[in-house]
């Protein structure tokens, strides 16, 4: 593609080379760093997931760790996004352009690990005692939930947040100002947002007892039907494949509407889109979620807990790179005119 040819959003635009992630668009198949994610899930915790896909190694992984919580917005992201800045600058973190590729990565594993503490603790309100390591729910069945969400959905290519991170790894900033910026992107309801959005959908479709009717209803409003359709996948999205199997190992009670949901909006939208009629990620993370009771307004801090393994990925293959991204913009505004031909 030319200098000259425009691509709004940059869609289709490959502005990058990785080694990263890989997602099979045709062959509905997800790999990181070459290894299936239908490998890494039940077998391999998400801490070593964290290391394969930073370190290249499952060994050391993410550590537990604790950091206080010291902003309480109400926001779960803005915590986290503040707390971010606020360690980069208490810890004197050195600037991308400044350090070596160990030091990066020491940084980006210490911010990481405090990120998870971060947002259990937000999680868990200000009157409650602290949480003594970094995780949000205990028990095995939730442990397990947690930990198949967050290997799902570790890294996925370039998306919004992930290139925001690129951007302002580019520049040569720091760790937390790269993360940061990433969380930031992340608090859009059009990037990660729709977990929390489905649960209220699948409460509605219960209580109408008709999913076909529900299907056909919303769509007669034009409404949109969350967690369905994904720009990379033509068919199903593994993620959300597994995501499945995992709902129900776990026993959750949401499966039997959601199964009669899936099917319902699967055949609705297929006779106008059969590229985005499967049902994507974020259809079943919200009720592999609900089963380790995390509410759904906190799903879009649980994504950016699992993230921070794809984002330091790339921050560090940006480093390595070594070029300011700097896309170009094509003016379309009034030409030349005087001062005083504006009203």
């Amino acid at each position: 593609m030319s200098t000259q040819e425009f691509s709004p959003g940059l869609a289709g635009v490959v502005a990058f080379e990785t080694e990263i992630a890989e997602p099979d668009r045709d062959g509905g198949q997800l790999r990181y760093r070459g290894v299936d994610i239908e490998e890494l899930v039940g077998h391999v915790p998400f801490e070593q997931v964290w290391g394969l896909l930073v370190d290249e190694s499952l060994h050391p992984g993410l550590p537990a760790a604790y950091c206080e919580l010291e902003v309480r917005s109400g926001s779960y992201m803005a915590d986290l996004q503040s707390m971010l800045a606020i360690l980069a600058g208490r810890w004197k973190l050195g600037q991308l352009i400044d350090i070596d590729d160990e030091q990066a990565k020491e940084d980006l594993r210490r911010l990481s690990a405090a990120a998870l503490s971060i947002v259990a603790q937000s999680a868990r309100g200000a009157d409650k005692p602290p949480v003594p390591e970094a995780t949000v729910m205990e028990g095995e069945t939730a442990a397990k939930a947690i930990d198949t969400y967050w290997i799902c959905t570790a890294e996925h290519g370039l998306n919004a947040s992930t290139f925001t991170a690129r951007i302002v790894a580019s520049t040569g900033a720091d760790c937390g100002a790269a993360l940061a910026s990433a969380v930031g992107a992340l608090s859009g309801p059009l990037h990660g947002g729709a977990p929390a959005r489905v649960l209220p959908m699948l409460d509605a479709v219960a209580e109408s007892g008709d999913a076909e009717r529900w299907v056909a209803d919303a769509l007669a409003r034009k409404e949109r039907i969350m967690g369905f359709g994904h720009r990379v996948y033509r068919a199903e999205d593994p993620r959300s494949r597994l995501l499945k199997r995992t709902a129900k190992e776990l026993g959750s009670p949401r499966v039997e509407v959601a199964e009669a949901l899936e099917q319902a909006a699967h055949e609705a939208i297929a006779k106008k889109n059969p590229d985005h009629s499967y049902t994507n990620v974020e259809f079943w993370s919200a009720i592999v979620l609900d089963v380790a009771e995390i509410p759904p307004t906190l799903a879009p801090a649980m994504f950016a807990c699992s993230r921070t393994a794809g984002w330091s990925a790339h921050i560090l293959e940006q480093k390595r790179l070594g070029v300011l991204v700097r896309p170009s913009a094509r003016y379309v505004g009034p030409g030349a005119r005087d001062l005083q031909s504006i009203g």
